[in-house]
């Protein structure tokens, strides 16, 4: 039986990317998604994965739509985080609501899809846990402050969480993806883009199927001594 896998944030970039990825081992995928509905239904046309629609930073809602992929489908066995949100500026024009939804979307949904899914993986003595990082989660980034402190908790958090799912057969690892081509970049304007490529040694910017193969080898059953690790596909821009 096909294990079932999660992806947050599942329909667009780098989470489509890798939804198609995990489709291809075989699996039996759900791609989350929060706002575009349009997107996801010709995502779901296109591709074949089902989609649902809901906000991972809610902590009832993720255990809800867990637990009914779970009577659909079988106890969720490989979750990707990779759902996320920016809402940049200095500390200085910052708000309280740019941080605080930041952190409950990008850190918190971690967490309540780590609480809805663990369960039944440890019940079933395997899981796969990978959470989408970042190069500014790494080295952090001007106007960032939220986003960075975000995905560096991600970090921490696969840490440790890596260390309560070893011995049921759970690994939990992370991706800290650089620059990487998708609709969030290409709306970098084009002076700032070419300033960040020329940080970038190996000359470009990345690819969303280069994030995808990470995915699938860490959720992979080949992956099974690799835990707590975060896996750095930025170009060589941060060698952390």
């Amino acid at each position: 039986m096909a294990r079932v896998a999660v992806v947050t944030g599942g329909t667009r970039g780098i989470g489509e990317a890798i939804s198609l990825a995990l489709k291809e081992q075989g699996r039996t995928v759900i791609a989350n998604y929060a706002g575009n509905d349009e997107r996801a239904r010709e995502f779901s046309e296109r591709t074949g994965i089902t989609t649902m629609k809901w906000d991972v930073g809610d902590h009832e809602a993720c255990l809800e739509h867990c637990s009914r992929i779970t009577e659909d489908h079988g106890h969720i066995q490989i979750v990707v985080n990779n759902a996320g949100i920016t809402r940049d500026g200095t500390l200085a024009k910052m708000s309280f609501d740019d941080w605080n939804e930041v952190m409950r979307v990008n850190l918190g949904g971690c967490f309540n899809m780590a609480k809805a899914c663990f369960p039944g993986m440890r019940e079933a003595k395997w899981g796969r846990i990978v959470n989408i990082g970042s190069i500014n989660g790494q080295a952090g980034q001007y106007g960032q402050v939220n986003y960075a402190a975000a995905k560096s908790g991600i970090h921490g958090f696969t840490k440790a969480l890596a260390q309560e799912g070893a011995r049921f057969g759970i690994t939990v690892n992370a991706i800290a993806p650089g620059y990487i081509d998708t609709d969030m970049v290409a709306a970098v304007p084009d002076e700032v883009l070419t300033k960040i490529v020329a940080k970038i040694p190996v000359g470009r910017l990345g690819h969303a199927e280069e994030i995808a193969r990470g995915v699938a080898f860490l959720t992979s059953e080949d992956a099974g001594f690799v835990t707590g690790s975060t896996m750095s596909l930025n170009g060589g821009q941060h060698m952390y």
